[in-house]
């Protein structure tokens, strides 16, 4: 995915690219053996909805088990950080999804809820060495969201969860480079 046709990556640019680096780590969203946790918001909850669908549906297209899927529901966005650390300490976690919405409105919580959900996240990642995949839209309206949201190759909840998938194959490639 990306934002538009000048942009995207070109996978024969790459390949032509590929023979100049020593070691090329593009390991792929390979699924089959990963446990990947989910954390969903449900605040906008119809919409984490739609996006978890596109989740599992893409989980389940690259081959990840079902019973190496787990979901774990918070409040909403800004409680996201605090659940996804808390089930990478528990253990037996590959990468951590989180999805949910923070659609802006007449004030500037949208702002404070947007901005600490992502650093927190991020934070979360950096400390962990856990892939934790920002799967959570920021948008100012519902029509926005809902158009993100479809059950489509553009639903970001599909995208959060390939890319959950190259990252926690990425990180065990390099742990064992």
């Amino acid at each position: 995915m990306t934002s538009s046709d000048e942009t995207a990556f070109d996978a024969s640019v790459a390949e032509a690219l590929r023979g100049r680096a020593g070691t090329w780590l593009d390991v792929g969203a390979l699924g089959a053996g990963r446990r990947v946790v989910i954390v969903a918001a449900r605040f906008n909850g119809g919409i984490t909805l739609r996006l978890l669908a596109g989740a599992l549906s893409a989980l389940d297209g690259a081959g990840v088990a079902r019973e190496d899927v787990t979901v774990a529901w918070a409040p909403g966005a800004f409680e996201l950080p605090f659940v996804a650390k808390a089930v990478i300490q528990a253990g037996a976690t590959d990468a951590v999804i989180a999805l949910g919405a923070v659609i802006r409105g007449e004030t500037g919580h949208y702002d404070f809820v947007a901005g600490q959900c992502a650093q927190g996240l991020q934070a979360v990642q950096l400390e962990t060495g856990v892939p934790v995949v920002f799967g959570v839209l920021t948008t100012d309206t519902v029509a926005q969201a809902l158009a993100r949201s479809q059950d489509d190759e553009a639903n970001k909840g599909r995208e959060a969860a390939l890319t959950a998938l190259e990252m926690a194959a990425l990180a065990r490639h390099t742990r064992r480079a």
